[in-house]
């Protein structure tokens, strides 16, 4: 009988290889349909030979590229322990899937146009199949990734409740060091002794700010509420990686709009949407994704959906350009105007 970690392995993998190829095939082959109604002739000669070279593309960047790397992964784990910073799974379905797919999309509203020679033929909505699959076997290869280092079958402790058991035994450790030193000087007690740490010229002395103590969160011992209270990080994984996506997938759709993909506004939509997509090849823990966060998504999208709502209205969200607008202007407050003299003044009231 196959072990579990065998059967995880192959259930991984398989649906990572699912999501690499299917939305390539689904795209091409809307591709194909609307390159067909353009035809006047009844048969599907270009349908299917359009269809037959998407096959044809996606076995080979898997015989060629998806299947090598994925052994040479897992033939040789200290190669994998090497690469640090990004993940090569995410980068060839970034770059051998979700880019040809985005292209097919806007191929699709192209031929139409150029072979009907107006736009007006285009129908109201273009259909949200394609694009979702494409969003979606991305996440799910996110997904994917991320549980690798975690056993399905168990219980695991959320970063919260990790936090907290933490947070309470270094506090246990910081009242035991404190009692000994405390006996330590009433015996023999010693002249303390200052001690200077070297800084460079022109920099300034600041005191440590003190920790403002955070609210008092309720626990619960027993009950239907500890059941509710109940957290594992493992669910947090799928939470987190759909709501992390949440504001691309929203500038995508509003490529869906006729006012959009009837004018070339498509071409920025699906663009800076691709580029935000990029943030999806680093590690969760890298610490350059945050900036990488405003440089790639939240600042390119704040003149995109500024220039969508001056040109065409709102037919993207406000609330997506008041996000875009408050992550962008706190990161750089708290990350960087915070440095200088005028804004490190340390605030001790919480309210």
């Amino acid at each position: 009988m196959a072990s579990g970690k065998i059967i995880k392995l192959v259930v991984f993998e398989l649906l990572q290889f699912a999501a690499f190829s299917i939305p390539t095939l689904v795209t091409v082959e809307q591709f194909a349909t609307a390159y067909q109604r353009t035809r006047e002739t009844p048969e599907k000669t270009h349908y299917w030979l359009i269809v037959s070279c998407s096959i044809a593309y996606v076995a080979s960047v898997s015989l060629l590229i998806w299947v090598p790397i994925k052994v040479i992964l897992y033939k040789k784990p200290h190669l994998s322990k090497k690469i640090k910073g990004w993940r090569p799974v995410m980068m060839m379905c970034v770059v051998l899937t979700t880019l040809p797919s985005f292209s097919f999309s806007i191929a699709v509203t192209e031929v139409q146009k150029n072979v009907n020679g107006s736009a007006d033929v285009l129908p109201d909505t273009l259909p949200d199949l394609p694009v979702s699959l494409v969003l979606t076997s991305l996440i799910v290869v996110d997904i994917i990734e991320k549980l690798r280092t975690y056993s399905l079958r168990g219980r695991q402790k959320s970063n919260e409740d990790k936090h907290i058991h933490i947070t309470t035994l270094q506090q246990i450790k910081t009242v035991t060091d404190q009692g000994r030193e405390n006996e330590g000087h009433s015996a023999t007690p010693q002249p303390a002794i200052r001690t200077v740490a070297s800084r460079p010229p022109g920099a300034t002395t600041q005191s440590p700010a003190p920790e403002l103590a955070g609210p008092q969160e309720p626990s619960f011992q027993s009950g239907i509420l500890r059941m509710m209270s109940q957290q594992d990080v493992r669910a947090e994984i799928f939470l987190w990686s759909f709501l992390l996506w949440s504001d691309t997938i929203e500038m995508v759709r509003v490529a869906g709009h006729q006012a959009v993909y009837r004018s070339g506004w498509l071409y920025p939509v699906y663009i800076f949407s691709f580029i935000s997509l990029l943030r999806i090849i680093f590690t969760p823990q890298n610490p350059l994704l945050n900036s990488l966060g405003i440089l790639l998504q939240d600042l390119p999208f704040i003149f995109v959906r500024l220039s969508l709502i001056i040109a065409l209205g709102t037919i993207t969200p406000v609330l997506g350009l008041c996000k875009n607008v408050l992550v962008t202007l706190s990161y750089v407050y708290f990350n960087y105007l915070t440095r200088y003299r005028i804004f490190s003044t340390f605030e001790l009231s919480s309210f």
